[in-house]
Formats: structure tokens, sequence, C-alpha cells
């Protein structure tokens, strides 16, 4: 009975660890759109939070003073968009 008593505890620990660091975690944000690098791919909001945006956006049609919401993930230490929403 010891061994399932000090297992029991040990198995869910592993597997916790393993269900959180292997899931991307998801996020959202909203503000205006305070600047747009269109060649970097990135745009920054007016709360100062910046965001990597891919290929497969349209950076045109993104304007400075546009209200956004938009979700995104943190990969390789960047936030990169999911989506984006532009209120008008």
């Amino acid at each position: 009975m010891r061994t399932v008593k000090g297992l029991l505890p040990a198995l869910f620990f592993a597997a916790s660890v393993a269900f959180f660091s292997g899931t991307a975690m998801a996020a959202d944000d909203e503000g205006t759109i305070a600047s747009v690098d269109r060649e970097a791919l990135t745009i920054t909001l007016d709360n100062g939070n910046t965001y990597k945006l891919s290929g497969e956006f349209d950076v045109e049609a993104l304007e400075e003073g546009a209200e956004v919401v938009l979700a995104y993930d943190n990969v390789g230490g960047e936030n990169m968009v999911t989506d984006l929403v532009i209120y008008e």
C-alpha cells in the first residue's frame, strides 16, 4: 500500500508538468495601434505591447489609430498574432 500511496502524487505531478509544458498558452490584448512596422511585420499598441505578424496578415490594411482586438501565442520569446479584429 505504501508504494501506491507514494506513487499517486508523483504520477499526478508528472502528468501535470507534461500537460502544462507541452501546451502553448494563448492570450489576447486590445487597444489602439500606435505604430506599424511593415518591414519587420510588427505592430505596437498604445499600451506598449509589440506583436509579430505572420506573412498571412495584410499589413497594408493596418493603420495607426485603428482599434484592434488580437489573440497571440508566445513562440520563441515573440508574441505572434494568431487572430486580429479591427473595429471601425
